[in-house]
């Protein structure tokens, strides 16, 4: 049987898919853009069908077909892998998504730690919002997820940590810092920064819902860095849920960190997956390594 596409071309289609263009997986590669633009229109051949859009100022988007297509080369790349790994001490691939406002608290020494202990591991770290990881999840692009429990889609599998604590932020001197804690009722009445990723957006304005005055939202932000910059530079008010080192932001301001009062709804730092992912050693190991890692100290 002749088989009409070869690895290379596939290695292209992948980098494309997530990179987002084909400048980015000509360099990631060590190839030409042109060779990058030609194995994407052989594959589109080959399949009959479309499998990116070229969109201006956004770079190359999966079609739908082409999200269900890549998922299916990227088993095929992990296949191809271990057939032809010549030993069983080669090193197993892991890829790891991890949610924007976890990812530089927890990953990076979560990944270090676990290969301490695995030298023949390679783990690759893939960071997005969370809407982003499930779609990578769904698709296959990545083995697991960091994230937080909440809105996560019922046929992914759920390995609760760690409880979050939402909190809220002030400036040093605001009239509320020195509580011990605060009152939805308190906060609401002030104007208040958002986090406006999917999913936390609405999380935190649960928080504030039992008040009896109007939300004012003064701003929104993607960084967890800009919005401790802007409570402490005066902007409002913030809320977050990631367990931070006190400290002040990156311009030196100070911040206050005060807790919540009453019970305010908890959500989990978790790991999802597919239920298949765990049938591998490598997402086994790294599965019962986190879990150690996030346990509290006795």
């Amino acid at each position: 049987m002749n088989i009409p596409l070869n690895f290379r071309q596939v290695e292209i289609l992948l980098a494309v898919a997530d990179t987002g263009s084909t400048a980015a997986a000509s360099r990631v590669l060590n190839t030409s853009q042109p060779s990058v633009s030609l194995a994407i229109a052989r594959c589109e051949e080959v399949f009959g069908q479309k499998l990116f859009l070229r969109i201006p100022g956004r770079g190359m988007e999966l079609t739908p077909f082409g999200q269900h297509k890549l998922a299916q080369l990227r088993e095929l790349e992990t296949q191809a892998r271990r057939v032809l790994s010549g030993g069983d001490n080669t090193p197993e691939f892991l890829k790891l998504g991890v949610f924007s406002t976890l990812g530089a608290r927890y990953a990076p020494q979560l990944v270090r730690r676990f290969l301490a202990t695995r030298p023949d591991a390679e783990v690759r770290i893939l960071e997005g919002d969370l809407q982003t990881l499930f779609d990578w999840l769904s698709e296959g692009r990545i083995d697991l997820a960091l994230l937080y429990d909440f809105g996560i889609p019922s046929d992914f599998v759920i390995i609760p940590l760690i409880a979050a604590e939402p909190y809220a932020l002030l400036p040093q001197g605001h009239r509320l810092a020195g509580q011990s804690s605060l009152r939805a009722e308190d906060l609401a009445q002030e104007p208040v920064i958002l986090v406006n990723l999917p999913h936390s957006r609405g999380y935190f304005l649960s928080l504030l819902q039992n008040a009896s005055v109007p939300v004012r939202v003064a701003h929104e932000t993607g960084s967890i860095e800009m919005l401790r910059s802007m409570v402490a530079n005066g902007f409002g008010v913030g809320l977050l849920a990631t367990d931070l080192p006190d400290g002040p932001c990156y311009d030196g301001s100070p911040i206050v960190r005060v807790p919540l009062a009453g019970h305010p709804p908890r959500h989990q730092i978790a790991l999802a997956h597919r239920g298949a992912a765990l049938k591998r050693p490598i997402t086994q190991a790294f599965t019962a390594f986190a879990k150690t890692y996030f346990s509290p100290a006795p």
